[in-house]
């Protein structure tokens, strides 16, 4: 348990880090479903729709720090290719 004033309040901080960073999560991760239940459904639209969405909300992800500048990188490559591979 913290004991001194600095290591209370910075526990206090990081609580409330904490729940910032897993509501930025989920809403990033509701996005991904998103397009990847219109990846699934098979249209191209929706999901270039979906596409569009997420990319922003995966890029402020890595400016806030919940998310590492690679694995957006990564996931906005893949799904990427995926809507793409929908009008083969």
């Amino acid at each position: 348990m913290a004991n001194s004033p600095q290591a209370k309040k910075r526990a206090r901080q990081n609580e409330a880090r904490y729940a910032v960073n897993k509501a930025r999560r989920s809403r990033i991760r509701t996005y991904l479903r998103k397009v990847e239940e219109a990846i699934e459904s098979g249209d191209q639209a929706a999901a270039k729709a979906a596409l569009r969405e997420v990319q922003p909300e995966l890029m402020r992800g890595v400016t806030k720090g919940v998310l590492h500048k690679n694995t957006v990188a990564r996931k906005m490559s893949r799904l990427s290719s995926r809507v793409k591979a929908l009008t083969a």
